[in-house]
């Protein structure tokens, strides 16, 4: 008997999420599934661990979904750390993060927490994937994206992804009769113009709050937000070596003695 692929599921937004209730259901048609993910949201938190709290996991059932199921007190990387080293059987044969509510394209796979966690099991050499939705709304419908969330789940499974490789997947807002299909990119070269709004609260001390408008330098035709304003999936392979390669050559030649 052919053992089932044991599929890690974890996100950002929350255990309660409909997000990953969602990719839960998709995951449940392809393997064994265990979730780990954070009891309350995390968004935005990068690649933080938590260092100076207690941690703690504790076992849940939301809405008859799998037994194995943990709410953790954590960050997404967290959460995929203890399910690696507490709490799953065995190593998993997947992990999974999302579907996250709103974008992770661009410059934001920088600050997201949904590519963290999928950054911490592809470290852990675990294939991994990251799936988001362009849409903040909490009633987000994750209908359109299902069949390409399993077909590219089950491409994972069978090929494998390469030693330090992660897949960061991004899908457009729209009905799934509109979605052209899915599109291999590069991540646009982008940033957020920043600012922040400062208050005062009711005892006169200042506080600030931050927003920003986020831009797209890139023009190019083959990157992800290009790919996700013309209604296409946007598959970007993102690697956790930092190290700008390209430049080594040019540093050895500098006068640093």
């Amino acid at each position: 008997m052919t053992k089932k692929p044991l599929i890690l599921i974890t996100n950002d937004d929350g255990i309660t999420a409909p997000g990953i209730r969602a990719l839960i259901e998709v995951m449940t048609s392809l393997g064994d599934v265990f979730v780990v993910a954070p009891d309350s949201p995390q968004s935005g938190m990068g690649h933080a661990i938590t260092l100076d709290a207690m941690l703690f996991a504790q076992n849940v059932t939301i809405d008859n979904g799998p037994q194995k199921e943990f709410s953790c007190s954590g960050t997404p990387a967290d959460c995929v750390k203890i399910a690696i080293r507490e709490l799953l059987p065995r190593t998993p044969d997947l992990c999974v993060s999302g579907i996250n509510h709103g974008s992770n394209s661009a410059i934001n796979v920088i600050y997201s927490g949904t590519m963290s966690a999928a950054i911490e099991a592809g470290i852990e050499g675990i294939p991994s994937i990251g799936f988001s939705l362009l849409d903040y709304n909490w009633s987000a419908n994750f209908e359109a994206a299902k069949p390409y969330i399993k077909t590219i789940a089950k491409n994972v499974l069978k090929s494998g992804l390469p030693q330090g490789v992660v897949l960061n997947v991004n899908i457009p807002n729209v009905k799934s009769d509109n979605i052209k299909g899915i599109k291999i990119c590069r991540q646009a070269k982008s940033n957020w113009v920043e600012s922040f709004d400062k208050r005062q609260n009711p005892q006169g001390k200042d506080y600030y709050w931050l927003s920003g408008k986020f831009v797209n330098l890139d023009k190019g035709e083959d990157t992800d937000e290009w790919a996700l304003e013309n209604h296409y999936i946007s598959v970007v392979p993102v690697q956790f070596d930092l190290t700008a390669h390209h430049f080594i050559q040019e540093l050895n030649i500098w006068n640093l003695k």
